[in-house]
């Protein structure tokens, strides 16, 4: 039906367009049933052969498809938005997972989680990375999501640390866009403390010094725990999220502390799958290096003889000896391709040891 009266000549009617709409979500509702259906077929399929209900490749696979068929006008991000809550509740119907992360609720470590995993998925928070490791590896939890390192902080000691006594493996990894925000139920001039992680601290250390240079900065375990330690205690504020305000009750003092506008957090998923190559991956190695002079440029030499191309390189000491090392390596391919798998044989020979902490889909942009 279209109007032809006064201003609105040749306009589509607006009940008419509703009657459209609503005829659309019908069938689209209809159409997620049936491919619900086929999903529970899915899920039965992988559970009598034992397969891992979680796919990173399949997952990225699917969202490449989407991004490839859509024609517009819905955003991309909006559509694979879409799509990964559909993926959450195809979880559900194969067989609920277990999500563990850094806790408590409203921690970065929850928001990662739940923008990767959706809505329909079972989130344990736990007391801290370690502690993601370990119920990991028991298989108290499917899959663990841990911080691993800031664009503008660095890497994540504790993650780092937890991998040299672990057996998971990386299955994923997790871009966060992180907007830092300092959380009070007191005025600005009754603050005398601020509590957060010591990497977020690093990553408003501006911020604080303009604004709050007289104020005593709490370490906590998480962002989240330092908005209940705020809650607690008068006259303390939290630098944390929006989620942990919200869940909090806290208000939001200050929005965006932190110091760098495209601050972003890299978060790694681990469990005990072994992701398929999807021809966009990463692998990580973590080793020590054999004691003789040039030992690392050896191994870095023999990445750049196989064509492996680095994409980042931190260490830690290993806690067992003075002055040793371990190394952490990211590297593009998977340990499938052929480069990659003869790069790692031959560079096992400079190092004491070598362990390959795993190969999956390569993140491109924040979720």
């Amino acid at each position: 039906m279209v109007k032809t009266n006064g201003n609105n000549a040749d306009m589509p009617d607006l009940e008419a367009l509703r009657d459209q709409i609503d005829d659309l979500d019908r069938r689209i509702v209809e159409l997620l049933n049936a491919r619900a259906e086929v999903v529970v077929q899915v899920g039965k399929i992988k559970r009598d052969s034992g397969a891992q209900i979680y796919a990173p490749d399949r997952e990225q696979a699917v969202l490449e498809k989407i991004a490839n068929l859509n024609k517009g006008p819905l955003p991309q991000r909006t559509l694979q938005a879409i799509y990964r809550e559909m993926m959450s509740g195809s979880f559900a119907l194969e067989q609920p997972l277990r999500v563990g992360y850094l806790g408590p609720e409203g921690s970065f470590s929850h928001m990662a989680a739940m923008r990767k995993f959706g809505a329909s998925i079972e989130y344990i928070p736990l007391t801290d990375i370690r502690a993601v490791f370990e119920e990991a590896d028991r298989g108290h939890i499917n899959l663990g999501l841990v911080p691993i390192e800031n664009s503008v902080g660095g890497g994540v000691m504790d993650t780092m640390d937890a991998f040299s006594h672990s057996n998971v493996h990386i299955v994923a990894e997790v871009l966060i866009a992180i907007h830092h925000n300092l959380l009070a139920n007191c005025g600005p001039d009754e603050i005398t403390q601020i509590a957060s992680r010591p990497e977020v601290f690093a990553q408003c250390r501006n911020w604080l010094s303009r604004s709050f240079n007289k104020v005593d900065l709490v370490p906590a375990p998480s962002s989240a725990r330092a908005a209940e330690m705020a809650v607690q205690q008068h006259g303390l504020a939290a630098i944390g999220s929006a989620l942990a305000a919200e869940l909090y009750g806290l208000k939001i003092v200050f929005a965006d502390i932190e110091d760098h506008a495209a601050n972003t957090t890299r978060f790694f998923v681990i469990g005990t799958g072994r992701p398929k190559p999807t021809g966009n991956d990463k692998t990580a190695l973590m080793f020590t290096t054999a004691h003789k002079a040039g030992a690392l440029v050896d191994v870095l030499n023999v990445l750049g003889k196989y064509g492996v191309n680095m994409t980042n390189i931190d260490t830690r000491p290993s806690k067992r000896r003075n002055w040793e090392y371990y190394f952490f390596i990211d590297c593009e391919g998977h340990i499938e391709n052929a480069n990659v798998k003869e790069a790692v044989e031959e560079t096992r020979k400079h190092c004491l040891e070598l362990h390959v902490l795993g190969s999956f889909p390569k993140a491109t942009e924040p979720v």
